[in-house]
């Protein structure tokens, strides 16, 4: 019997490293991390993700920033779908992570939930976004780059002969590219099929490109919101400024506005491309530095950083985007969301958001680990409720 016993045991455990074996031969060859890291990525919560990838830094600013703190006391309630709920609800209900609120360059408000510090790295997931378009009009302002260039003028190694060889800077920045890989975002194991999950665990971004160059629209000819254009665009600033991307932001922008703290971006693998739609993390303060470079026209700390043209079209609507669970339409343009006609909105799933306010002078950042369908549209009725208001009791 113990002999019965110990030869099946062997053989299970024979078994196991044979499918352990396979299994992570099969994550290389489809240029996905091992087994386990894809394991854990897939059941992190949003805000561990970090940490799980591979990553290029962004270290603190040489000469950092401290904000002025004045805080003002609690937000009061909240209309909520309809409901006025206290504040902290809200912040419960959309498992809120840190929320921050400066008017007039100062901290007014800043609330961090359990667990988390201010110095604290949080994912942006597509407010990412909103940094490459910065970084992509300071190549357009040093006449390195226009709008008018096409992807495959850049890497020319990505040729089809077919209409993917049209896709300008211009159209990808607007999301109007046409690329076949939509944000139709899978939910459990079985979604990681879905090519937007595939470029999101990728450890090749090359190669994701070079399988993903099918188009589901004439570049230019509509709009829609696919991050594999944002992908394409940093990979653009990539090549043309013959930097990673984190090094130009870093350069251009993240030393300039007097970042706390360092940042990371997360890359497919060393000395690859960063995911560039994605997967910039940083603190709550430094997010809200994003926020106040844009509220002062593109300036900081006395330095014009991004040009006043550019600001225009980063503030500008070039035309409606989809958005939420209900139809709605938000203005949308060279990466950054307009909800309403007096706001600039860098937006993130999972519900990330940099909400600005220029009439107000107020900047709102809420990071948050909300896995749940959410509804952009509500919490940005609270936020903008909040700028434009003033939120004591």
């Amino acid at each position: 019997m113990a002999k019965f016993l110990f030869k099946t045991v062997r053989t299970l455990i024979i078994v196991l490293v044979i499918v352990l074996g396979l299994a992570w031969a099969g994550t290389i060859y489809i240029h996905y991390p091992n087994p386990i890291q894809a394991i854990r990525l897939g059941l992190a919560a949003p805000s561990d993700t970090p940490t799980l990838m591979p990553a290029d830094q962004l270290p603190a600013s040489t000469t950092p920033q401290v904000w002025p703190v004045a805080l003002a006391g609690s937000p009061g309630n909240v209309d909520w779908y309809g409901t006025q709920v206290p504040f902290s609800t809200f912040l419960t209900a959309t498992h809120t992570n840190a929320f921050l609120i400066v008017r007039n360059g100062v901290i007014t408000y800043e609330w961090y939930a359990k667990g988390i510090t201010p110095d604290r790295r949080l994912p942006s997931y597509s407010v990412a976004k909103t940094v490459v378009a910065m970084a992509t009009g300071e190549l357009i302002k040093e006449r390195k780059l226009k709008e008018s260039d096409t992807f495959v003028s850049i890497f020319p190694e990505f040729k089809t002969g077919t209409k993917f060889d049209n896709i300008t800077v211009g159209e990808l920045i607007d999301m109007r590219g046409g690329v076949d890989v939509p944000d139709d975002y899978p939910t459990g194991p079985q979604g990681w099929g879905a090519p937007i999950a595939q470029m999101y665990a990728t450890t090749d971004m090359t190669n994701f490109i070079q399988n993903h160059r099918g188009m589901a629209f004439t570049p230019g000819t509509q709009a829609d919101y696919r991050s594999v254009d944002t992908q394409m665009m940093g990979m653009i600033i990539q090549r043309v400024s013959g930097m990673s991307l984190s090094d130009f932001v870093e350069q251009h922008f993240w030393n300039p506005i007097g970042a706390q703290y360092l940042a990371t971006w997360n890359i497919d693998h060393k000395g690859g491309y960063e995911k560039g739609y994605c997967c910039f993390n940083a603190a709550a303060r430094d997010y809200a530095k994003l926020g106040q470079l844009m509220l002062n026209g593109g300036s900081a700390n006395g330095t014009q950083l991004i040009d006043s043209s550019w600001m225009k079209r980063m503030t500008t609507s070039v035309e409606p985007m989809s958005i939420g669970s209900k139809g709605d339409h938000w203005g949308y343009g060279a990466f950054v969301w307009h909800p309403y006609p007096d706001t600039n909105l860098m937006l993130g799933l999972h519900d990330q958001y940099v909400f600005m306010v220029p009439n107000t002078k107020t900047v709102i950042v809420k990071l948050s680990d909300n896995t749940q369908e959410v509804d952009e549209v509500e919490t940005a009725k609270v936020l903008h409720t909040l700028a434009l208001t003033g939120y004591l009791r």
